[in-house]
């Protein structure tokens, strides 16, 4: 599909537009003039006879061609990153970024607490925690390790269960005071919840709420678990949030502890090719270790 001769430098360009979806980020990104991305783009498209993206008011999105394209390269971006990571200084010493992808509640109130712990034992790794409300794709480079509430799939993935974590359902104190406190499960269809926003849920293992109280009366509704939960302290309603989030932190007190209890399992995966270079080893490693040995994820 792809020409013969095509200039390794055009197709980085091409993958880091993909990626980015402007100029202006990309050239960011690869710390070169945006003149250079949108020359080393039209010098690809020419050699390829087409254009590989459609411009739009929202940036640039790939077109048919483009998917092609880019499914054609990223084995081979991700196989000159591991030769990188063995032939350079990078291999005899754990240095370098290393991005983790993750969703928003366990990087915000879980992770950001731990990380520092790891900064002391390896000063030259710089981390970098992406949230977001979908699947990061470590074969696309999107992270380089993604820890989710789901077993995700895919070729070229190491992927690893880290352990299980169970959520409960939690109330303010002046909701309770203006809406009493309920003593059983069955009680639970007098009161009002926050929650998700259902058509915007992109991973289907964030429907706990649903799991626990199949009828509950939402009254607040966002994509972001910290807004449900802060929201929920504010005394907007009760609230399901995972146990790591420690939310007596913030004046929420746990109800209905024995009865209302759901579970979800985390997972690690990080690209086979990339899984021993030293600083992805070295963070893998420290993630084990974290989750390993904290009782919140043993369930």
């Amino acid at each position: 599909m792809l020409p013969k001769y095509l200039n390794w430098d055009d197709l980085r360009i091409f993958l880091e537009l993909a990626r980015a979806g402007s100029l202006a980020r990309a050239a960011k990104r690869l710390k070169v003039d945006q003149s250079t991305v949108s020359r080393r783009l039209a010098h690809l498209e020419q050699a390829l006879g087409a254009s590989l993206f459609e411009r739009t008011p929202k940036g640039l999105q790939l077109n048919g061609l483009g998917h092609q394209v880019l499914a054609a390269i990223e084995p081979m971006d991700t196989a000159y990153a591991a030769a990188q990571e063995s032939l350079g200084g990078q291999a005899r010493e754990a240095a370098g970024p290393v991005r983790i992808g993750t969703m928003e509640g366990i990087a915000s109130l879980y992770l950001t607490q731990h990380l520092p712990r790891f900064r002391l034992g390896h000063p030259r790794i710089t981390l970098e925690l992406v949230t977001s409300t979908q699947q990061l794709h470590v074969t696309r480079r999107e992270a380089d390790i993604f820890l989710s509430f789901f077993r995700p799939s895919g070729s070229g993935l190491d992927v690893e269960h880290l352990g299980r974590f169970a959520l409960h359902l939690y109330a303010s104190p002046a909701y309770l005071a203006h809406q009493g406190e309920p003593r059983t499960a069955a009680e639970l269809g007098a009161h009002e919840f926050v929650g998700y926003i259902d058509d915007l849920v992109q991973i289907e293992a964030v429907r706990w709420l649903e799991e626990a109280v199949p009828e509950a009366q939402t009254v607040f509704q966002s994509s972001s678990m910290l807004a449900q939960m802060f929201a929920a302290a504010a005394g907007s309603g009760l609230v399901l949030l995972p146990e790591f989030a420690g939310a007596q932190r913030f004046g929420l007190q746990r109800i209905l502890t024995q009865e209302v209890e759901v579970h979800r399992d985390l997972w690690l995966s990080v690209h086979h090719d990339l899984r021993y270079a030293p600083r992805i080893k070295a963070v893998v490693g420290f993630l084990q270790q974290l989750f390993g040995s904290d009782p919140l994820y043993a369930y």
